[in-house]
């Protein structure tokens, strides 16, 4: 992979976006992939995204899943697109 996957938890800091960000580290260390994963707490910069619920998680830039915790099983397709 020539550019480096980023991926982004946007939430406020609640035990789901805490979850959230787990479930995403659980995900790429399955896969064994290099990945940059950033929590994104500020509420001015969540709602620039046009998230209107989170936990939310972006991927390079998209936003993939919004307002609920998703698996890592859920989140690797995600990873490998």
């Amino acid at each position: 992979m020539s550019s480096t996957l980023t991926v982004e938890i946007l939430g406020t800091g609640c035990k789901k976006c805490h979850q959230l960000e787990e479930n995403v580290k659980e995900a790429i260390a399955s896969l064994n992939i290099e990945a940059v994963v950033l929590h994104i707490k500020d509420p001015m910069k969540i709602a620039e995204r046009g998230v209107m619920s989170t936990p939310a998680l972006v991927v390079n830039g998209k936003v993939v899943s919004q307002g609920k915790v998703a698996t890592p099983e859920q989140i690797q397709p995600y990873l490998t697109a």
